[in-house]
């Protein structure tokens, strides 16, 4: 009922929120002077309504309220994630589409905006007696405790997803069909760890709260489903840095709050090849002025070796249902 409620509500206020932003003029800009060749593949994008996520956002906020349990701590916690680095990315789609200011809001301050909510995230989590500092592991029946680096591994784990889903948003309909089927994944996930006596028998750990995570991650499923029927090729509406960012962000805060961190890395395979891309291709010039791929992010990699834009983004789907698979795998390979 999460999923369909926040389905429906995307296509209702879908079109409208498209109609404002074409009124408001708040559209997408290929300007990116770094590479005259991306600029002519994007050229049929410009001007296409961005800042969707707003939609995304409040679809999934609104579903989850009305049917999570809101006596439980964990809701409040993953909504406050979302929300905060929702925020975030609406400064800076904000400052690129109403101010015109081309960068946005800087790097720095984003990556500042990230650290102090793992910050947070991570002493709420270390003061709650029932959530340990002990990272669960794949395949393994037994994780091991990092005590005292755990608000640092929080901070790595808040930042490192919510900037992985932005980089990988770039084609039509890409970032969020991955979303999709990770949350699909984490659905499952946040239901059995949520449940004493599946997570007994699989040997994970209980998470009390786990089920309503579950509704929230639904919620994430149907809204990503009713964003992508204006988002797929060719899009209609982008989600910009207010959704991907807190798509990202939310993700991430479900994995940490049902002991999922390491399974985040599987599941969203595609959006760590993603943010690897770019780290390895930015190193790489820094120090031997050599670029491992054409361009980076990988997806941008693909167009330059003409693979259709359809093409890369179905692939890269197909991989990432492949990987959501494989992560359900793992809770009996142990």
């Amino acid at each position: 009922m999460a999923a369909l409620t926040a389905f429906i509500l995307s296509l209702i206020f879908g079109p409208l929120l498209i109609r404002k932003l074409k009124e408001l003029k708040v559209g997408e800009k290929i300007n990116k002077a770094d590479s005259l060749k991306l600029d002519d593949l994007q050229r049929h994008k410009q001007d296409t309504p961005t800042m969707g996520g707003i939609l995304i956002l409040a679809t999934v906020v609104i579903s989850t309220l009305l049917w999570a349990d809101l006596a439980m701590r964990c809701i409040w916690i993953v909504l406050f994630s979302t929300v905060w680095l929702g925020l975030t990315g609406f400064a800076d789609d904000y400052l690129k589409q109403i101010k015109k200011k081309a960068s946005g809001l800087p790097s720095s301050v984003k990556l500042t905006s990230q650290i102090v909510l793992g910050l947070i995230l991570g002493i709420i989590l270390i003061m709650d007696s029932a959530h340990s500092s002990r990272i669960d592991i794949p395949f393994l029946k037994n994780g091991f405790d990092i005590d005292g680096l755990y608000i640092l591994f929080v901070i790595v784990v808040i930042a490192g997803s919510s900037n992985a889903v932005n980089l990988t948003d770039g084609l039509d309909g890409l970032a969020i069909g991955i979303m999709v089927m990770v949350g699909i994944a984490f659905s499952v996930l946040c239901y059995v760890s949520g449940n004493i006596n599946l997570s007994e028998y699989l040997l994970i750990p209980y998470i009390k709260g786990g089920g309503e995570l579950a509704i929230f991650c639904a919620s994430i499923v149907g809204a990503g489903l009713g964003f992508l029927w204006f988002n797929c090729y060719p899009a209609s509406i982008f989600m910009g840095d207010v959704g991907s960012l807190a798509l990202g962000g939310a993700i991430g805060t479900v994995a940490l709050l049902i002991k999922k961190e390491m399974l985040l890395i599987i599941v969203g395979g595609i959006f760590v090849l993603e943010a690897l891309s770019v780290i390895l291709q930015v190193g790489s010039f820094k120090l031997t002025k050599r670029r491992i791929f054409r361009i980076a992010p990988l997806h941008h990699h693909f167009q330059f070796l003409n693979w259709h834009e359809n093409k890369i983004i179905v692939r890269f789907w197909i991989i990432a249902g492949l990987l959501a698979l494989f992560t359900l795998i793992t809770l009996k390979i142990r």
